[in-house]
């Protein structure tokens, strides 16, 4: 049985929320493994709404275990409040099926004001971040000053750390003009939250090792897409962490032998929300469909998401960057009804064929989609359990892409439920 690796294989919002719950069925552990509460997760089970932002998706099935490693920023004051919503909704979350890795760097108040005060005064050149200190809070880690979850359980040396966080913060702040933080209002910050966040923590690496062992399989879920990869990714305009699914290693103490298949996440179509480059971006009326259609809305921030057709070259680079093995394809239902319907399978780039997105920023903003058309479908392919149950034009469609993209569709998604799924390939049978 191979322990399975989720990445988004666009720029996040894939619904890779609906396919680990799916996938975590027959998983013993779900795994967090990079990003903050940056990335929203919606699932729908029996009916019922459940919107998951740092905690992993597994938390919402009895019986599984639910783990946040190294590689999360943990904004401790968040997770504390999630968990209580979901409590409210009747999940139960308790520090038997929740483990927080004690290494984990926490994202502070000073790393989430920075982070709003950096985007609003970007002017012409904001990122697009959720301006909830992930970036700051990962500086702050690659900087050897993060304070980790594992402080707070060691109050008579607090101390010292926040004397190195703030010798650099401080000098930062008074130069953007903000106000400078005193060390007892950061040190109280963390002693309220301590109490009530240290009793998830542990050894998560140890712990995960010992599943391995033991035979338990391990489902590692990813946030964002591997498109806002810091190095893989359309830099600038990418998140602070590693996307891809080597992250999975990284980011929860694991090797990477550890990783037995990869699912790489993508929709019918193409979407990103924020700034940056965005090669079959639609802004006519086409675009507004999808995005009514597809309720494309940030579950946690309420940002209307850009949308355009399918973009094959960035998918096939997804696919080769993170190693996927094979893709959930999500959202099909979206485009049923449209006559034509288009698949971007190449560029120009100041008139040559280019294969890839170039790495720079400003050959980027340069390259033009060129389109494959194909007829579309008028029956409806929401709900469908079955290939037999789809239109031969949307079969077509989807045998294009995996042509395009290099890579297999293991699984097919046709509505937010989720039991409306096709099971090509199950990753966990490798």
């Amino acid at each position: 049985m191979a322990n399975v690796a989720v990445v988004g294989a666009q720029w996040g919002d894939e619904g890779k929320g609906k396919i680990v719950d799916w996938l975590s069925l027959e998983a013993d552990v779900v795994v967090r493994f990079q990003g903050g509460h940056n990335a929203g997760h919606t699932l729908v089970i029996d009916g019922v709404t459940y919107k998951l932002a740092l905690l992993p998706s597994g938390i919402v099935r009895r019986g599984k275990l639910s783990v946040i490693g190294n590689g999360v920023v943990v904004d401790p004051h968040f997770l504390i409040a999630e968990i209580e919503r979901l409590r409210a909704q009747g999940v139960d979350i308790t520090p038997d099926n929740l483990k927080v890795a004690e290494n984990a760097p926490l994202i502070l108040s000073l790393h989430r004001e920075l982070d709003a005060h950096r985007e609003e005064a970007g002017g012409g050149a904001k990122i697009g971040t959720t301006k909830r200190g992930i970036g700051p809070a990962y500086e702050d880690k690659v900087g050897r000053r993060s304070i980790r979850l594992m402080d707070l359980a060691e109050p008579d040396t607090l101390n010292d750390k926040i004397a190195r966080v703030l010798a650099h913060h401080n000098p930062l702040r008074s130069g953007l003009g903000l106000t400078e933080v005193k060390p007892k209002t950061l040190y109280d910050e963390l002693m309220s939250i301590g109490p009530k966040i240290l009793p998830f923590m542990d050894a998560v690496w140890d712990l995960l090792d010992a599943q391995r062992r033991s035979g338990k399989r391990i489902l590692f879920e990813g946030a964002q897409g591997v498109l806002l990869d810091v190095d893989h990714g359309t830099y600038p305009y990418v998140t602070s962490s590693n996307t891809v699914a080597a992250s999975a290693a990284s980011g929860s103490g694991l090797g990477p032998g550890a990783i037995g298949y990869v699912l790489g996440i993508a929709k019918a179509y193409t979407t990103r929300v924020g700034g940056g480059p965005f090669p079959t971006e639609l802004n006519d009326e086409i675009g507004a469909l999808i995005g009514d259609r597809g309720h494309e809305f940030g579950t946690n921030t309420g940002r209307r998401r850009r949308c355009g057709w399918f973009d094959a070259v960035l998918a096939r680079q997804a696919v080769k960057t993170s190693g996927i093995n094979g893709v959930a394809l999500t959202k099909l239902d979206i485009l049923d009804g449209f006559k034509e319907i288009k698949i971007c399978t190449h560029y120009l780039l100041d008139g040559q064929r280019v294969d890839r997105l170039p790495a720079s920023q400003a050959a980027q903003a340069r390259v033009q989609p060129v389109y494959e058309s194909f007829p579309g479908w008028q029956e409806t392919t929401s709900g469908a359990r079955s290939w037999a149950d789809l239109p031969a034009q949307a079969i077509k469609y989807v045998r294009r892409i995996e042509e395009l993209i290099e890579a297999p569709v293991a699984l097919l998604s046709t509505s937010p439920e989720r039991d409306d799924t096709i099971l090509v390939h199950n990753p966990f049978q490798d």
